[in-house]
């Protein structure tokens, strides 16, 4: 609700803004059985990745609240005008810090960019799912062949 208010603006302080959505901005959180944070970023936050996580894992403990992270890259390297981040990070480094993150939040982690999905953790499930699947599929299709086999 309170985001539809807001203006475009934003700084790479991930800790204030995370406060902030938890601390004051959760309001009626009691009321909800399962609530979910979603942050969608274009790269590394200003603060080490284990104090995120520290205080994350500590600020979804208490409740059934989620994390989740859509990481989107521009171009490698550089923001959309085309500068370099003055806390510059690989692709690959910020990529890992928000899977840390997000692990210690029980959340998912999305990375997508301008060449499509690079990971995604539903993704993943769902394949995992389509794996067991198959592999079900395949000891049913062994187990009727060798009944056919002995009668």
């Amino acid at each position: 609700r309170w985001v539809l208010s807001l203006e475009c603006k934003g700084s790479r302080n991930f800790m204030g803004a995370l406060r902030r959505a938890v601390e004051v901005d959760f309001k009626d959180k009691d009321k909800h059985k399962s609530q979910g944070l979603y942050l969608l970023t274009t790269g590394i936050p200003d603060q080490e990745t284990h104090t995120i996580s520290a205080y994350v894992a500590e600020a979804c403990g208490g409740l059934d609240l989620q994390l989740h992270v859509c990481l989107l890259s521009v171009t490698e390297g550089t923001d959309s005008s085309g500068i370099i981040p003055a806390c510059y990070a690989s692709p690959r480094e910020t990529a890992s810090a928000f899977k840390e993150i997000v692990q210690a939040a029980n959340g998912r982690f999305h990375w997508f960019g301008e060449a499509g999905i690079f990971e995604s953790d539903d993704i993943t499930s769902i394949i995992s799912e389509l794996e067991k699947a198959k592999n079900y599929s395949q000891k049913c299709a062994f187990l009727v062949e060798s009944l056919k086999q002995r009668s």
